[in-house]
């Protein structure tokens, strides 16, 4: 069975591997063995702290296969983004030039650094082991936030974001960023890709151009990928589409990768989950659904088709394998949504 729990210090090793194997663009999680560690440590306190309103706090997931005892993949929200380490995006916007005597209109896209997202909260650092990437396990780490979220509501801003991958090659090289490099800088994209990962963004705001971009002024490759996701991350992008997610003309400041955002109350998995009572029996239902319990350090989530929901009681029958993983015994709350 394959669960889903709060990440521990224990689980370094694992971590650190899936720091290596995700790459570069992958900044929310840098081989660095300092900042891993300070972020498992950051998640443990996060998750023991009682909270009456989002703040600095991180919560990092694991997936965990019951069975072998591996870590398979990881999933992580941040309560509150942009307060202590400024966030910056591009906002794309438009520009008129006009002239009625020579009867010319040209519009101008543009690019204008902001921090508009500062206060929201971030769903982010999503990554599975490529061996498990066929089945219903990425649905269910890009889910669980939701989840998690739904249930402990307190915790989180009203909007919520994620930054999306954006184009970049094997080696890490982002069309976008090289335009900016040759412009701008003097590093190159993994350079300035592993500087952000371990939180030094003081050279963004002094070599970052102040004054808006004309998009048309970069080069065919650098405005090809504005907005648009690395390959790798198109599936996770669909999925959040699905929940509700938009893209409202944020791209990243580097490889111009989209953020995309909704509204908390109004995230598919947050509007149609449902908290009802669980009662243990054997049971083998006809669908997948997704479940986790109330807990907030003892959290557990994952899906299974050992599940079968009555809607004549409001009562969610699980089999005691489902009972066992999720630490719920009869009786106790648990949420959930079809698969």
């Amino acid at each position: 069975m394959q669960v889903i729990r709060p990440i521990k210090s224990s689980d370094f090793a694992a971590l650190k591997q899936i720091a290596i194997d995700s790459g570069h663009g992958f900044t929310s999680l840098p081989v660095n063995d300092e900042l891993l560690i300070s972020k498992i440590t950051r998640s443990e306190h996060s998750f023991a702290q009682a909270v009456q309103t989002h703040g600095d706090q991180g919560y990092l997931f694991v997936l965990e296969d019951t069975h072998s005892g591996k870590i398979i993949g990881t999933t992580a929200i941040e309560a509150t983004v942009g307060m202590n380490v400024p966030l910056y995006h591009y906002h794309r916007g438009k520009m008129v030039h006009h002239s009625p005597t020579l009867d010319v209109y040209n519009t101008v896209e543009t690019l204008t650094m902001c921090n508009d997202y500062t206060g929201s909260s971030e769903i982010c650092t999503l990554f599975l082991n490529e061996a498990y990437r066929k089945g219903s396990a990425g649905r269910l780490l890009s889910r669980v936030r939701f989840l998690f979220m739904a249930e402990h509501p307190e915790r989180f801003a009203d909007t919520v974001i994620a930054e999306m991958r954006g184009v970049s090659d094997e080696e890490g090289h982002s069309p976008f960023w090289q335009w900016l490099q040759d412009h701008f800088f003097t590093i190159d994209f993994p350079t300035a890709d592993h500087l952000i990962g371990i939180g030094n963004k003081v050279f963004i705001s002094e070599l970052m151009p102040k004054h808006p971009i004309y998009a048309n002024l970069l080069g065919e490759e650098a405005q090809a990928v504005i907005g648009q996701v690395h390959e790798k991350t198109k599936p996770a992008l669909k999925l959040l589409e699905k929940e509700g997610f938009e893209h409202r003309g944020y791209v990243d400041l580097f490889d111009a990768g989209p953020t995309v955002e909704a509204k908390l109350k109004s995230i598919k998995t947050v509007q149609q989950s449902l908290s009802w009572p669980c009662k243990i029996t054997e049971v083998q239902g006809n669908q997948q659904v997704a479940v986790c319990n109330q807990e907030i350090e003892g959290f557990r989530a994952l899906v299974s088709d050992q599940i079968h929901i009555d809607e004549l009681q409001n009562l969610l029958l699980i089999s005691p394998a489902v009972a066992d993983a999720l630490h719920v015994t009869d009786g106790d709350c648990v949420r959930f949504i079809q698969f």
